[in-house]
């Protein structure tokens, strides 16, 4: 994953807004109704906050940064095989189809948690990742 740092406030924004879309978003949540389509309507939901966050950051910012785009358009890219494979499959899973899911969603995943440490990386927020919510830093 490459390197970023903000160069302004609509960028540190920007870079923000995405950390925080990025933290629990990948993974069905309980509403989930088991069906591949259903687990990847969380996914495209992310999709339209990625592109909301770039088309503000854009509307806000006079020298958009290549590095913060390049991270927000790596979204929908690495996101475009198993949204185009599961969007419209609406059957329930059985054991196979799970596991090729999960795998999917997996590889998906492991790009956003690289995305996410260059934010954090780049934006101070580290130690956010490390703490437990609600507990001291020693």
């Amino acid at each position: 994953m490459g390197k970023w740092s903000p160069a302004d406030d609509a960028e540190l924004a920007a870079g923000w807004r995405l950390w925080l879309e990025l933290s629990d978003r990948v993974w069905p949540d309980p509403s989930w109704n088991g069906t591949p389509a259903d687990a990847i309507r969380q996914v495209r939901e992310l999709l339209a906050a990625c592109e909301s966050i770039r088309l503000d950051y854009l509307a806000e910012s006079t020298r958009p940064s290549v590095a913060l785009l390049q991270l927000l358009q790596s979204m929908p890219f690495v996101a475009s095989f198993p949204v185009d494979l599961w969007h419209d499959d609406t059957h329930p899973l059985d054991v196979e189809r799970a596991e090729l899911l999960h795998g999917d969603l997996a590889s998906f995943a492991q790009h956003v948690a690289g995305v996410r440490a260059a934010l954090a990386r780049g934006g101070g927020w580290v130690e956010l990742d490390r703490r437990p919510w609600g507990l001291p830093v020693d």
